[in-house]
């Protein structure tokens, strides 16, 4: 659609999407597709849900905007939820993971400067990260693929390979060693999902922790893929067994409402009043969605569901692996957010299987170069998830040939 007033910011594939249900969406020339890519891990209850239907109706009829010059009820709920169902003390509210981040990258600078007393406070962020497209975020973001065309860029950042320690201690000591400059923050993702559904290491993350409280420096955690069910607990910090200082999160929050959120432990919830806002940020309609979100999510039921079909599809995306050794490595991930990941040296890359899926009725989207993402609806079911490895095989099979 070329001459779409939109501005040409995507490489939209050439579908319009029309309506769905569950994990199942069709086009505006009535085209069903299994969708695996779920707005990009922001559908826990999958397309047309009810609960979020229903939900919407009945606060945009009560009140579905208000300034945070004032209280709202909603709002309060949510937080208090959020506070009771993780680690954390406080929440800001704002609409997106970019600005959840550029909101922890701001709570760092204060935190940095307030209580450590540096002149200038360091994030140190990880190579192949994914923070969001603001500058600052952008910035923080270990791809420089983002970065190209945009410089220059925040001051303040630095990067190290992922999975590290040593790099990141040797990091340490560098910043240490410049004038009024200090380690403030690190920032790292439990599971890299942009990055190539890249797990954490739990001695690598142990050690993070560790080194961060003895230097008084933050640990956060950009939960925004990895947090509301999509590991299979709730949060990812759960999943790794790490507590962090700080999480962000957003996408699933919502159930595909926009939302995102900032949440902190006390002793680092610096913010003062006038110094971080948003005008819709936390409005009523957002987080009462949000609220029969993780009412829903947050059950075990559900939870222990997510993890049962997740490794469902784990299995039998490994079997893969069996059936074209030398196109397929391995798989990688935890709960529903899976990635496929493709050889280096074969002549396939992860586009050519999402091209190849879409013409068969499965939706799915890259992590990278050499890897197939899976971040469907935690809805969607143990047969449809083994429906959607056989499109893949078969895009596999007509790859191969």
């Amino acid at each position: 659609m070329s001459d779409s007033p939109i501005m040409n910011t995507y490489a939209r594939y050439p579908v319009t999407l029309h309506h769905g249900e569950g994990a199942r969406v069709w086009d505006t020339e009535g085209r069903e597709y299994l969708d695996c890519v779920g707005g990009i891990a922001s559908l826990p209850l999958g397309h047309g849900s009810k609960l979020i239907a229903d939900a919407l109706h009945e606060q945009a009829l009560r009140i579905h905007h208000v300034s945070n010059l004032y209280w709202s009820e909603p709002q309060m709920k949510l937080a208090q939820w959020l506070v009771d169902h993780s680690e954390f003390d406080r929440v800001f509210f704002c609409n997106s993971g970019a600005e959840a981040n550029e909101g922890a990258i701001k709570l760092t600078r204060k935190y940095g400067h307030q209580v450590l007393k540096a002149e200038v406070p360091v994030i140190i962020a990880a190579e192949n990260s994914f923070h969001g497209r603001t500058l600052a975020t952008v910035t923080a973001t270990g791809q420089k693929k983002y970065q190209q065309g945009f410089a220059p860029l925040v001051p303040g950042f630095e990067h190290v390979p992922y999975n590290d320690f040593q790099s990141l201690q040797d990091t340490f000591q560098k910043v240490s060693k410049i004038p009024g400059s200090r380690v403030a923050a690190v920032l790292l993702e439990p599971l890299q999902a942009e990055g190539g559904v890249v797990p954490g290491e739990l001695e690598y993350f142990k050690k993070v922790r560790e080194l961060c409280t003895a230097e008084q420096a933050l640990l956060i955690f950009d939960e925004v893929q990895t947090g509301v069910g999509r590991t299979g607990n709730f949060w990812g910090y759960e999943t790794l067994g790490v507590i962090p200082d700080v999480i962000t999160s957003a996408k699933g929050l919502g159930g595909g409402v926009p939302i995102g959120a900032l949440l902190a432990k006390e002793f680092c919830s610096v913010f003062a009043p006038g110094e971080h806002a948003s005008t819709f940020g936390g409005n009523p309609l957002a987080t009462f969605v949000a609220s029969r979100v993780c009412e829903t999510v947050g059950t075990e039921a559900f939870l222990a569901q997510v993890r049962s079909v997740g490794g469902t599809l784990r299995d039998a995306l490994g079997e893969l692996s069996v059936r074209f050794p030398s196109v397929v490595k391995e798989v990688r991930g935890w709960g529903l957010l899976l990635g496929l990941v493709l050889h280096d040296d074969s002549r396939f890359v992860a586009a050519d299987v999402v091209g190849a899926a879409l013409n068969s009725g499965l939706l799915l989207v890259p992590a990278g170069p050499k890897v197939v993402r899976f971040v469907p609806p935690l809805v969607i079911t143990e047969k449809e998830v083994l429906h959607a490895v056989r499109i893949v095989e078969s895009a596999l099979e007509g790859l191969t040939r």
